[in-house]
């Protein structure tokens, strides 16, 4: 059984090992084999760390890794809830 702390490693990991790396979290979901509640817990860690950012259209990417216009990538307190 994977760990939280273990899946916030793989996915840190994944954004690392390739720059400009945008996924959905749908995505997320189906590359590190979790359920969805588990995986938004984690990315939104991942967010309020700003290791990741969340754009408007719904896609997550490492804030590190480039320059973001400000406009387009919303924060964590932004998103509506999930259902």
């Amino acid at each position: 059984m994977q760990t939280i702390s273990d899946i916030a490693d793989r996915i840190r990991a994944e954004f690392v090992e390739m720059p400009g790396l945008r996924l959905t979290r749908g995505q997320v979901e189906r590359l590190c084999g979790i359920e969805s509640k588990l995986c938004q817990a984690v990315l939104d860690a991942l967010v309020e760390t700003q290791f990741l950012g969340v754009s408007a259209d719904r896609y997550y990417a490492r804030l590190s890794s480039g320059p973001l216009r400000a406009a387009t990538w919303a924060r964590a307190s932004d998103r509506p809830v999930a259902s």
